[in-house]
């Protein structure tokens, strides 16, 4: 800390040191502390000489003794050098100038302890000045006030810190190159802020507040100064000059993301190291404000959409629920019409009763049906019930609407106007009262027309609608079955000894369909007890599901917490090569072997322990009331020796194993799927160890959990920065070493861990849906790079996931299209996986592609499923040999990787395609490829993968 004399007069300690003095003497006493600061104090007529010989005493001892003059100097215990020089009219007694050192020691001392404690005093007072700005403006970001109000309110609590009468704040957008004054306070510039404008950095060349933002550090001082430091012209349109300027950087994450400015037009030397500090520390807090209170605009943004969205959603189900209660509605009609079929004494009775059906479905006051007679020449109305028309007799068929409907076999809908329309093209002719509305629908039997059902109405109130046609239709469809079963029975009336043979049958159906109706209700009873166990119970092997695991282990969490002795512990467990049975034997058999494990599960645990399978081969395990983890593993061994042993599975003696792992409680989970999620963790720990094994969730689990978390995070930031790069390797002709193409690999430039390979993240991209991003960003540096101009291609793998997308084509042709780059020298690498995932797709796509000058090569050729019956039909410019069989061509495997290479070179010359021998690594390598017929190659012999790709031939030697 810096000492200075707090007193009111300016040489209070040397006049009180003075007056101990003989009259006449001078006396001038100099500290310096620990931090180089230096002050002091002379008494009132002490010559500079004096002083000048105070200051030498800081760094040195004193000479010699003068009869005239006292010299003294020391350091304090606080580490303070102290130098004290007196001028005497006469000599002193030696006593006395050394009573009056122990004095001056005392005297010095104690004045600077009251320096040092007044200076904690103030840095005391303005601490606490700070933090309740800070408070303030923390609960202003929190506050429900509007934008511009709570920057006013932030600007009240500045002022209240340092000299703020003129301050603003801007927001600045390193993306777009813009900037947003938010807030805008001063006595003289007349500019009035508009927080929602976006102003480009190029509309204001000559600001101080831009010249700010590009250079990323504090500036002040006199805004003529900074100019000219800055190299910033003189601009009016950008307000006064001001006296003392200050300017604050906002910072997010190393980006430069506003400012904050005070200035002032009157006094010179207002600001200083102090204030900036202090508005450096202030601006970062009124960064975290608006981040605030931006997040919190956000929220009730999503919130205000989550609730229109639940609304749309509740209508919807309102919609969905009277159609349901129009469903139900019709479906007892059906069943009330083919009830009526059987159970109406008299076809009048059942036309009535049809009628009231109708009239529960929709407006019927007004109801008729006609009949075709059997000679299909005249119109019969069997029923009939009419407001106006209280009779309709049977008549020849004429042009009415009825004969209308029959004649066409199809519904009419017409109301008064397009009845009228009708009849003026002499379609037909309107008989008995004129109806405002009128619906008729044809009944048919043996795809025949024989009669016509029909509602109308005689009120503009009442019309009928689309809806009502389709309910009639569906309706008048089960009334023409009913009709003819009907018709049918009392045509059987006429014979009385049939008739008993009749009513005796259907007496018997009677009872049989009342006993299935009472089975039906018993089935019922029975489904509903089945539904209810299915919920919570597995369909195959009748145990705990999912659901009841959870719901059982919520329990044991809530016991754990309010009994902290009780503890539990969950095992994961995992039948190994499970899926080898389903290949070799059939899912059936797999379903024996399913069985069979949950059973042997259930005999290994202890009573009251609850076994659950969460789906395919998957077991998990709740033990409760265990004394440590031992109990657990003790159980998990049990259980791996019972699913050990042999067992029969469709004919075949079948050795299972598993791969359990094991989460012990602990208070830090809050919900049972985490202790699932750690379980499985652990499981799968041990099935990478070797399967047949257990292992315990431990903290190393845990960082790698965390580490994987902290991978995606870095990954997603990497996305949207710059931290991926393409590297190029180069593909040359075998025979005379030139550079005909490179390939395109995926860098990634790790902020921490330095340059990564795909091998390294690629993974955690695949498994987070990241990788795709990641992908079209080396496309685009592709793209560019290919823009650029050059010779020869370059080649990019494209991942089975791009080809399941089927605008993936379109989208790289609009890319190569935004970037000016030759589509001709663009190659696409795919593995035979992308092409039999869905045929038909990769087909159109790779046609689509080649059509535009993009050709495709076969990646890792000879490793995949080499489905060769389909490879004649696809667009393939070449295949890439896989480095495993390069590599083979020279040691002990040569033989057979001489014939797989070999049979590639055939198959590639049958389609009259060229081939790549990827991983070349020696000149053996390079030589036995050209033999067999390769054309090309790529790997670590020809260049390693770089940044700039190689643009000249390479030079090696060529032997053969």
């Amino acid at each position: 800390m810096r000492i200075v004399d707090a007193r009111h007069g300016r040489d209070a300690l040397a006049d009180t040191l003075q007056e101990a003095l003989p009259p006449g003497s001078e006396v001038a006493v100099l500290w310096r502390d620990g931090y180089g600061g230096v002050a002091g104090s002379a008494s009132l007529g002490a010559s500079s000489s004096l002083a000048h010989r105070a200051e030498s005493l800081l760094t040195r001892e004193p000479l010699t003794v003068h009869s005239q003059r006292i010299e003294a100097s020391w350091t304090t215990s606080e580490s303070v050098r102290v130098g004290l020089a007196a001028q005497l009219p006469a000599a002193l007694a030696p006593e006395a100038r050394q009573m009056w050192l122990d004095l001056a020691r005392i005297v010095i001392g104690a004045h600077l302890v009251a320096l040092r404690t007044l200076a904690r005093a103030e840095s005391l007072e303005k601490s606490e000045r700070l933090q309740q700005a800070l408070f303030e403006i923390a609960d202003l970001a929190g506050s429900d006030l509007e934008l511009a109000d709570m920057l006013r309110r932030i600007h009240t609590v500045v002022a209240g810190l340092m000299y703020a009468a003129n301050l603003y704040i801007v927001l600045y957008d390193d993306v777009r190159d813009s900037m947003r004054f938010l807030y805008f306070a001063d006595q003289r510039d007349t500019y009035v802020a508009e927080p929602d404008r976006d102003i480009h950095v190029d509309e204001m060349p000559n600001s101080v507040t831009v010249a700010l933002l590009r250079h990323g550090e504090p500036l002040q001082g006199p805004s003529e100064q900074i100019r000219e430091r800055l190299g910033v012209p003189r601009d009016i349109q950008h307000g006064p000059d001001s006296e003392d300027w200050l300017g604050v950087p906002m910072r997010r994450d190393d980006r430069i993301c506003g400012a904050i400015v005070v200035q002032s037009y009157d006094r010179p030397d207002v600001y200083g190291e102090e204030e900036r500090a202090l508005l450096a520390f202030v601006a970062q807090h009124i960064l975290t404000a608006l981040d605030r209170f931006h997040a919190r605009e956000e929220l009730e943004r999503r919130v205000e959409e989550r609730t229109q969205a639940l609304q749309l959603s509740n209508r919807d189900l309102q919609a969905e629920i009277i159609e349901r209660q129009r469903a139900e509605r019709l479906q007892r009609a059906l069943f009330r019409i083919a009830e009526l079929s059987i159970t109406s004494e008299t076809l009048e009775r059942f036309y009535t009763q049809v009628h009231d059906v109708v009239s529960d479905l929709l407006y019927a006051r007004n109801f008729y049906i006609a009949l075709l007679t059997d000679d299909g020449e005249r119109l019969e109305f069997p029923y009939s019930i009419d407001e106006r028309d209280a009779a309709r007799e049977t008549r020849k068929l004429t042009s009415g609407l009825t004969e209308y409907v029959i004649a066409r076999g199809r519904p009419l809908l017409a109301d008064r106007k397009r009845i009228a329309a009708l009849e003026s093209q002499g379609v037909l002719r309107s008989r008995g009262s004129l109806a405002h509305c009128w619906l008729g629908v044809p009944l048919f039997r043996n795809e025949s027309v024989v009669g016509v059902i029909t509602v109308q109405s005689y009120s503009p109130a009442i019309n009928f609608s689309v809806r009502d046609q389709e309910l009639l239709t569906f309706v008048a469809h089960h009334i023409s079955i009913g009709l003819a079963r009907k018709q049918s029975q009392d045509r059987l009336v006429s014979a009385h000894a049939e008739l008993e043979q009749r009513v005796e049958s259907r007496t018997r159906e009677l009872a049989q369909a009342n006993a299935e109706l009472l089975s039906q209700i018993g089935e019922r009873l029975r489904v509903e007890q089945q539904l209810t166990h299915q919920a919570t119970h597995d369909a195959l092997t009748g145990l705990p599901n999912r659901s009841q695991l959870l719901d059982r282990l919520s329990h044991a969490i809530a016991r754990a917490q309010s009994e902290p002795q009780r503890t539990f512990a969950v095992l994961f467990l995992d039948l190994d090569r499970f899926k080898l049975v389903n290949d070799s034997v059939g899912h059936s058999a797999g379903d024996e072997l399913l069985i069979e494990t949950g059973r042997r599960i259930v005999d290994a645990v202890r009573t009251g322990d609850t076994v659950a399978r969460l789906g395919g081969d998957e077991y998990a395990i709740l033990i409760e009331d265990i004394d440590g983890p031992q109990v657990a593993e003790e159980l998990a061994q049990r259980v791996l020796r019972a699913l050990g042993e042999p067992c029969w599975i469709a004919g075949r003696e079948v050795f299972p194993s598993a791969s359990l792992g094991i989460a012990l409680w602990h208070p830090r989970y809050r919900t049972g799927a985490e202790l699932l999620r750690d379980a499985d963790a652990a499981m799968y720990r041990a099935k990478s160890s070797g399967r047949d094994r257990c292992a315990v969730f431990d903290e190393a689990m845990r960082e790698e959990a965390v580490r994987i978390l902290d991978l995606e995070a870095d990954l997603r930031r990497a996305i949207n920065g710059d931290g991926f790069v393409a590297f190029y390797q180069p593909i040359v002709r075998l025979d005379d070493q030139r550079v005909i193409g490179h390939e395109a690999l995926l860098r990634w430039r790790h902020e921490r861990r330095g340059l990564l390979t795909p091998g390294e993240f690629i993974g955690v991209g695949a498994d987070s849906g990241l990788i795709e991003e990641v992908d079209w960003i080396l496309y685009r540096q592709v793209m560019d790079e290919l823009a650029r101009g050059g010779e020869g291609y370059i080649s990019v793998n494209v991942s089975p996931r791009h080809f399941r997308s089927s605008d993936f084509a379109d989208r790289l042709l609009r890319m190569i299209d935004q970037a000016g780059a030759d589509p001709h020298r663009l190659r696409i690498e795919i593995t035979e996986v992308a092409l039999l995932d869905d045929v038909p797709r990769a087909l159109r796509m790779l046609r689509t592609l080649r059509s535009h000058g993009v050709l495709a090569q076969l990646d890792d050729f000879g490793t995949g499923f080499s489905a060769l019956s389909y490879l004649h039909r696809f667009p393939i410019e070449c295949l890439k040999i896989d480095q495993s069989f390069v590599s083979g061509l020279v040691g002990e495997t040569q033989p057979e990787s001489v014939a797989v290479v070999r049979a590639i070179q055939a198959l590639a010359g049958t389609l009259g395609i060229h081939t790549i021998g990827e991983g070349v690594e020696n000149e053996a390598q390079r030589a036995t490829l050209r033999e067999l017929g390769c054309t090309y190659g790529q790997g670590y012999l020809f260049g390693y993968p770089a940044e700039r790709m190689h643009i000249a031939p390479l030079r090696l030697a060529v032997t053969g």
